[in-house]
């Protein structure tokens, strides 16, 4: 697949553009990792506001009633529930691996089985998170691309 990039002036949209013989399963996951870059989120470092890139999470977790946003090395507190980020990020590539976490599918660097039929994933910044057995089907599905 050749690869052609074209600069646009700073006043136009930028969009992506493919050209394929057919919808195949490579185009459809381009297309899912190009959206999954898609977005911003609300997360808060005590009074302080910030706007995190969706493609930046790596996961978010509930504890106690709170809700925290992970990325690379930060960690910010959100005022959404579990539930309403879940929504907001479907098809974004995350997916529900415990009843309090969210998980980035591309932020996994590797996935390997841990004791009662769960799984544990090393994520690219080398924190490991745990994927509850009842959700590691669907994880397995979802890093199959869908199958």
């Amino acid at each position: 697949m050749d690869i052609k990039i074209t600069k646009t002036d700073k006043g136009e949209p930028e969009f992506l553009e493919i050209h394929c013989h057919e919808e195949s399963d490579e185009v459809r996951e381009i297309i899912g990792f190009v959206r999954s870059r898609e977005g911003r989120l609300a997360g808060y470092e005590g009074q302080r506001r910030f706007e995190i890139a969706v493609g930046d999470v790596y996961y978010i977790e509930a504890v106690d009633s709170r809700v925290f946003i992970y990325t690379k090395d930060k960690t910010y507190e959100t005022k959404a529930k579990l539930y309403e980020l879940e929504d907001m990020l479907r098809g974004k590539r995350f997916l529900r691996i415990s009843k309090s976490v969210l998980l980035n599918l591309m932020k996994i660097n590797s996935v390997k089985p841990a004791l009662n039929g769960r799984f544990t994933a090393l994520l690219m910044n080398e924190e490991k998170v745990i994927i509850s057995r009842k959700y590691v089907p669907e994880l397995k599905k979802a890093l199959d691309g869908g199958k």
